[in-house]
């Protein structure tokens, strides 16, 4: 590396975010850029370690370790400490399609398996990797790529977001005439409405790429939705490939009492139409809105986030967020040991925010829900909540168990369940006799990305189920390969 021994010289730094209740009264994105001179010192600290696990892509216990698009981490830090920042833009883009992206919504795996991280500080990788974009885009360095010849292949992609918009960028690019069905009035799936635009800007950074992919010829018909306005029969017909690229949207449901009171609403579902009124210029459009209400917001991760942050933007009175699991340690504990992914306890945008509203994180842990309770018109007042343990059954199984005398309710008239996704909307799926596996995903094996039914091929979340917007990257990319392979008889996608 060009400076052996910057892991010692500098300290881990990241730019200042802007101000916590400043930026709860805007839309805008809430991170601040970092002057070169300092970028280029935080990519001094990356070692010259001989086995870089930064860009290993592996899952170990269960967690990603690494990066899942294997990112060339090493070679664009070294790049980027010698000021050659076009050549590292070019390096990242052999990997990563839409590094714009990740470098604003990906937990960072690599920077969890940083070898620097072991008795120390990890490599800033993420603000490094959305630095070299941002500077790119800036600089007019990245400009639609169209392919030399076109090979005469249609292919439709069905879903717009992080596993279709690569798929569809990278079999573009082997010469291939994609076009990506939407159904949403907007490309982008997940990247433009179930990520807020304070953590991802959809007009000056999603867009921006989706023009680019349409001035290089990939064809965008939104408003769509196959098998309603469309027949899958149609696309069987019409092209020489297939892909499912429909996220897993089944959102898991929480059955207890008072569930069909009116005030309870599914995360995505708030964050979906929050977005697209945002997007729409509509101060008092058609979404949910936490103006003047307490808000309880029922499950963690990334989606439990964006909904806290959502509602302190719209002015909630009180926002908790209700965690089953217990509260993270810290630092590592000893049964989660470096490279996997560091189970610490940390604050995201959503709490800091929260936190410097009212004065403390919004999460409770090892807590769960028990029933609703109404007003007198039928909408949701309080929910009552009880701490819970973790005990063994009779099987083995770790299960929650109440904790006596520990029952206590909390005022709500907005509810929003974030307990994650259980699989794909299975409509699609049926009327193309896909076989599925045992979680309701498309059935289709890894790195091939095949299904039961010829020339239909399935990747990301429909395909593996709920995960990181990185790995469905990974899995665009991947089955781009394969039906390229398909199509051509041979593939030089990486």
């Amino acid at each position: 590396m060009g400076k052996p021994t910057g892991f010692i010289e500098y300290v881990r730094e990241l730019p200042l975010d802007r101000d916590a209740i400043k930026r709860i009264s805007d839309w805008n994105e809430f991170h601040e850029h970092m002057e070169e001179g300092k970028l280029r010192q935080q990519a001094a600290r990356c070692m010259d370690c001989g086995i870089p696990y930064c860009h290993t892509g592996r899952i170990l216990s269960g967690m990603a370790s690494g990066c899942p698009i294997n990112n060339l981490i090493p070679e664009w830090n070294d790049l980027i400490y010698r000021g050659l920042w076009h050549e590292a833009l070019d390096r990242l883009h052999k990997t990563n399609n839409f590094p714009e992206f990740t470098g604003r919504v990906c937990p960072a795996p690599c920077e969890g398996s940083c070898t620097v991280g072991l008795n120390g500080n990890p490599v800033t990788i993420k603000q490094i990797e959305v630095s070299i974009i941002d500077k790119g885009w800036e600089n007019g360095w990245v400009k639609p790529v169209k392919p030399a010849k076109r090979t005469g292949k249609r292919v439709a992609v069905v879903g717009s977001g992080p596993a279709g918009l690569s798929a569809a960028a990278q079999l573009n690019r082997a010469g291939h005439t994609v076009t990506v069905f939407e159904r949403a009035d907007r490309p982008g799936g997940l990247l433009m409405y179930g990520i807020p635009n304070m953590k991802l800007d959809k007009e000056k950074v999603v867009l921006r790429r989706l023009k680019q992919m349409e001035a290089e010829g990939v064809v965008f018909k939104c408003s769509c939705e196959v098998g309603k306005d469309i027949t899958s029969q149609h696309l069987m017909a019409d092209y020489d490939a297939v892909v499912l690229c429909t996220g897993a949207t089944k959102p898991r449901d929480l059955p207890i009492e008072g569930r069909q009171l009116k005030g309870i609403h599914f995360a995505m579902d708030f964050l979906t139409a929050n977005t697209k009124a945002v997007l729409d210029g509509k101060k008092n459009g058609n979404f949910i809105t936490a103006e003047g209400k307490d808000v309880v917001i029922i499950g963690g991760g990334d989606t439990g986030t964006d909904c806290v942050g959502t509602s302190l933007r719209h002015g909630c009175k009180s926002v908790v967020q209700v965690e089953i699991l217990p509260k993270p340690p810290m630092e590592r504990a000893a049964n989660n040991p470096w490279p996997e992914w560091p189970k610490v306890y940390k604050m995201d945008y959503g709490q800091e925010e929260a936190a410097a509203k009212f004065g403390a994180d919004p999460r409770i842990y090892l807590t769960t829900a028990k029933k609703f309770e109404s007003d007198e018109h039928g909408n949701v007042k309080a929910i009552h909540l009880v701490q819970i343990k973790w005990d063994k059954n009779d099987k083995g199984q770790f299960v929650p168990v109440d904790v006596p005398g520990t029952e206590k309710v909390v005022p709500a008239q907005l509810v929003l369940l974030a307990m994650g996704f259980l699989g794909p909307e299975q409509p699609l799926l049926e009327s193309l006799g896909v076989e599925r596996d045992p979680r309701s995903n498309a059935k289709a094996e890894h790195e091939r990305y095949t299904t039961s039914v010829p020339k239909v091929f399935a990747a990301g979340d429909c395909r593996r189920g709920q995960s990181l917007v990185v790995w469905a990257f990974n899995e665009g990319r991947g089955v781009a390969r394969e039906v390229d392979r398909f199509l051509m008889g041979a593939t030089d996608l990486p």
